[in-house]
């Protein structure tokens, strides 16, 4: 039988999920866009993505409402792709799956590590702060290099920006 292209007949939550967010790369264009990447080439740059790919991929995450495309400059045109409120949810998923990652799959410790911006504390996978001992807020998190950071070798500007402490959501330089 034939591997489908889609979930159609597929009654299911998890399944209109996974068309909007369940092609390969769209996780990390989203997990990007909540570094504060904006910039096509900054995401084109830090992920590696063929360029046709990544333009159908923010395309599709225009069209499902989970970023914004905003102009920057009239001259030449230029947009840049913003996490919406319906981005923001993502979040939890995403983090989850990302400490997921580092307990099951990583050898040398994660590479960020994410911290509540107000008290200080390490989040948990479900962004709550044992510290102060509440949920944490996407626009309240600081991402700090982690043990296993120190084998990163990209130069891309991304890269280079995420080897120091930053608050998700700021735009990356």
């Amino acid at each position: 039988m034939a591997l489908g292209k889609n979930y159609e007949g597929q009654r299911c939550a998890l399944a209109s999920a996974l068309e909007v967010i369940g092609e390969r790369w769209t996780l990390l264009i989203v997990r990007d866009a909540m570094y504060g990447v904006r910039r096509f080439g900054d995401f084109q740059a830090h992920l590696d993505i063929p360029k046709a790919v990544l333009s159908q991929r923010l395309a599709a995450l225009v069209e499902a409402g989970v970023l914004e495309r905003r102009r920057y400059q009239e001259t030449p045109p230029r947009d840049e792709y913003v996490l919406t409120p319906v981005g923001h949810e993502l979040w939890l998923p995403v983090l989850a799956l990302a400490q997921w990652g580092e307990r099951n799959l990583a050898t040398r410790g994660p590479l960020r590590v994410f911290h509540h911006v107000i008290c200080g504390g390490r989040l948990e996978p479900t962004s709550y702060c044992p510290t102060c001992g509440g949920t944490v807020k996407l626009e309240d998190v600081e991402m700090r290099p982690g043990p296993g950071l120190a084998a990163d070798t990209r130069k891309d500007q991304v890269s280079l920006a995420l080897r120091t402490p930053h608050r998700m959501l700021d735009p990356i330089p």
